[in-house]
């Protein structure tokens, strides 16, 4: 059984490829005999010189996808789990499965959410204004969970930007495929109540919460994640 992977905003560090933390996890699953591909997701593991929207996200999977003759599973981590959402509600008849690990999608317009996405908005709009004071940007950002933001080029930003505002509600109830919707409960990032309303959108679903994860259980909790997987698309 082949199955892509997207993962989420990730960048390297001292040279260092950002993707190697994914080892553990592919390995697991190569065990329950799941040959995964984990695809390298424009900009985010290399500088990124064009502004792209969630539409050239799909095009590039679509493009990525082409040689297979056979529907595939797709597993989307975070930001990964956007895309391949979004891929999944337009090309139903490409996806055999799907996984959405804490994935991102929900417009989130309660109070903390308005607030944040006011912070980000003014502080981006800023910009320059910001340079000679580089510590204060950064504990903005922090205060917002948008620490990825500052590691950026300003493609990369104004990528971020044209995301991190979406709701893909009508394309959670537009998919078809069979989901498994694997939640860290301690996750701060993208917290389980979007998991739980991404569950009650996507008709052909089921949900698994992942006791002391957080945002990330594919890495702190691999055995668990991919024993749900593997049980869902077997």
């Amino acid at each position: 059984m082949k199955a892509y992977i997207l993962h989420g905003w990730t960048y390297a560090k001292d040279g260092d490829d950002p993707l190697a933390k994914w080892d553990d996890f592919l390995n697991e699953l190569k065990k329950h005999n799941i040959e995964a591909a984990l695809l390298r997701v424009p900009g985010l593991t290399s500088d990124m010189d064009k502004v792209l929207k969630l539409e050239d996200y799909v095009d590039w999977l679509k493009k990525s996808l082409e040689k297979e003759g056979e529907k595939v599973v797709l597993i989307g981590h975070s930001n990964g789990g956007r895309i391949a959402s979004a891929f999944s509600a337009i090309y139903p008849e490409k996806v055999s499965h799907l996984v959405l690990i804490d994935s991102a999608g929900i417009f989130r317009n309660r109070l903390p959410g308005r607030i944040k996405r006011a912070t980000f908005k003014t502080i981006a709009k800023l910009g320059k204004k910001f340079t000679k004071s580089e510590r204060l940007k950064k504990l903005l950002y922090k205060v917002i969970r948008e620490g990825d933001y500052t590691r950026g080029n300003e493609a990369q930003r104004k990528t971020m930007q044209n995301l991190i505002y979406l709701d893909l509600s009508n394309q959670f109830q537009q998919i078809k495929a069979p989901t498994a919707i694997i939640w860290g409960k301690e996750d701060k990032v993208t917290p389980l109540s979007d998991g739980k309303l991404i569950h009650q959108l996507i008709a052909n679903s089921k949900f698994f919460e992942i006791e002391g994860a957080r945002h990330s259980p594919q890495f702190t909790h691999v055995k668990a994640v991919v024993e749900k997987i593997v049980k869902e698309i077997s």
